[in-house]
């Protein structure tokens, strides 16, 4: 069966907000083939199945802090209220509140794309704390070999881009019309 939407499109679109892993309602209509309008008022009909838990309001602050995050021109201009956040619950309840075909077909490949980031996040837990369990066991001698793989499994730090432009000139040749001075 060929995916419709690619896994990696989907983590993607995942973001960590308030210590939870969640989506956002503009991310999701356009997974789901609707306008964010439809998909906030098909929540609000039915509100008492979405829980604080399973859904939220950004405040003014963590939509800003996530624009300067997300490098995009996707956020659609201006907008008259912030996103609202689903986490895996809420997600899963969508289905139920919008019943197409493709939303039930959109969330099963969501809850796919969730179930591989747990299991990234508990290999890479694992493997940390078998490291510190080897290190704890052998003696300094394997503490370069300890600190190499530790670099290696540890994800990398996003490198910010530097704002601006650098000049670079071979030699200054200031007052120099190609003439000697005297000595």
């Amino acid at each position: 069966m060929k995916e419709l939407i690619p896994v990696e499109i989907i983590e993607k679109k995942i973001y960590l907000i308030r210590g939870q892993k969640v989506m956002l309602s503009s991310n999701l209509a356009e997974l789901y083939g609707v306008e964010p309008k439809v998909l906030i008022q098909a929540v609000k009909r039915n509100l008492e199945r979405f829980p604080a838990d399973f859904m939220f309001q950004l405040s003014n602050q963590e939509f800003v802090n996530l624009k300067s995050q997300i490098v995009t021109s996707s956020w659609g201009g201006i907008r008259r209220a912030n996103p609202y956040a689903f986490t895996e619950q809420g997600i899963a309840m969508l289905s139920s509140v919008l019943r197409s075909k493709r939303a039930i077909e959109v969330n099963i490949h969501i809850m796919r794309a969730f179930v591989k980031l747990r299991e990234l996040m508990a290999t890479r837990k694992d493997l940390a704390r078998k490291l510190a369990d080897m290190e704890k066991k052998y003696d300094a001698q394997f503490k370069v070999v300890f600190d190499a793989i530790r670099q290696l499994v540890t994800p990398p730090e996003p490198k910010k881009r530097k704002i601006g432009f650098e000049v670079r000139e071979r030699r200054a040749r200031y007052g120099t019309s190609g003439r000697k001075r005297p000595r």
